[in-house]
């Protein structure tokens, strides 16, 4: 970390790039170029067919010079201190004052580097690099710049305030009506450039945000509790405030699309035309299934009220779940109580009644019978086995 001070004298501190990560872009710097000057010796060499020898001279010169000094001043220019390399190491070239970097800085940078990386091979920028505290070299000392590590996106680092697990009952129980929005962007950023600050400014910033915020809410904090720690979980707390606060207000917007059309006033000088009830959005909330065909609402009267339970104790679940098969049981009526305790079998029983003339189904045995007389009543009606009439008559 280095501190500049920009042009309305802010002190603003900067990650400095290292020399692993600024050697590893000139690598791949130089790697391009050297594929940029394999080509433009190829096509110089195929102007000599048709062209003298100037010509091939002259356009070998200008295709060294677009190449070692063009591409970085044109990149540097353009792409606000960025070339290939720098790109994808994540580091760029800006002005002592923390400003973009301008054509007559880069192309200093570039000539200063024709002599220190072609000509002489590194060994002044590497010296330099070394001996200055914020790693410069002579071509930013020439051109009054300094290469400097890109933030990261704190998108991809997820949620700025976490609730911390020590603190959630507290957060639960506070009042934050009276933290400013303004408070709160200062708290979040602060938390955001956590780590980007030196330890006794992230000190002295976090506890003077805090002790702020202590000042707009209560219950106070539980004591010896790190301020970055007790802004996250009031930011934490806040947050999911408004999300249930939106989820509510979503809730009562789709409710109130829902019953839009309940009740309808008729227009004056007219009867109202009776239709089917509309369906209420929250009413078919827990099935989601749609209405049966030809529902027309709830019946009208008194609802009936449940009546008394038998009194306990209950049995303790856990209780069966799914369907239970329906079993044909004879219809009703049936006689009435005690009937024996249970257990009962369970299963399908019969629903007809018993045999016609309340005896069973035949064939009978044959005879021999006994002898007569039988009694009239309750002999079995003719014909008789045997082929004749029976005895007793």
């Amino acid at each position: 970390m280095a501190e500049l001070v920009t042009g309305e004298a802010v002190a603003l501190d900067i990650r400095v790039a290292r020399l692993a990560s600024r050697g590893c872009a000139l690598l791949l710097d130089l790697l391009f170029q050297l594929i940029l000057l394999n080509l433009a010796v190829y096509v110089t060499g195929l102007t000599a067919l048709v062209a003298d020898d100037a010509w091939t001279v002259g356009l070998s010169l200008v295709s060294v010079v677009a190449v070692l000094v063009g591409y970085p001043c044109a990149f540097e220019t353009l792409s606000r201190g960025r070339t290939l390399g720098k790109m994808a190491l994540r580091i760029r070239v800006v002005a002592d004052d923390g400003g973009p970097i301008r054509f007559r800085q880069a192309l200093v940078r570039a000539l200063a580097g024709f002599i220190e990386f072609w000509t002489l091979y590194g060994a002044p920028a590497l010296i330099t690099s070394f001996c200055n505290r914020r790693g410069k070299r002579l071509g930013d000392l020439f051109a009054g710049t300094i290469v400097i590590q890109e933030r990261i996106p704190s998108g991809r680092l997820g949620p700025v305030a976490v609730m911390p697990p020590q603190l959630a009952w507290w957060a639960r129980s506070l009042e934050i009506s009276m933290l400013s929005d303004e408070l709160a962007m200062t708290a979040r950023q602060y938390l955001s450039r956590f780590w980007e600050l030196l330890p006794e400014v992230r000190d002295s910033l976090g506890q003077r945000i805090a002790a702020q915020v202590v000042d707009v809410i209560s219950p106070p904090p539980p004591p010896g509790v790190r301020p970055e720690i007790l802004l996250s979980a009031v930011l934490a707390e806040r947050r999911q405030r408004e999300e249930w606060r939106l989820a509510q207000r979503r809730a009562r917007r789709l409710r109130r699309t829902g019953q839009a059309g309940w009740a309808q006033a008729p227009a004056p000088g007219t009867a109202p035309v009776p239709g089917p009830v509309p369906v209420p959005a929250m009413a078919m909330a827990g099935t989601g299934q749609p209405p049966p065909p030809g529902w027309q609402g709830p019946p009208a009267g008194p609802r009936p009220q449940p009546g008394p339970h038998p009194a306990g104790p209950y049995p303790t679940g856990p209780y069966p779940t799914g369907s239970y098969p329906a079993s044909p049981y004879p219809a009703g009526p049936y006689p009435a109580g005690p009937y024996p305790a249970g257990p009962y079998p369970t299963g399908a029983y019969p629903t007809g009644g018993h045999p016609a003339g309340g005896r069973p189904a035949g064939p009978y045995p044959g005879g021999p019978y006994p002898p007569a007389p039988y009694p009239v009543q309750g002999m079995p009606p003719a014909p008789y086995p045997n082929g004749g009439v029976h005895p007793g008559r």
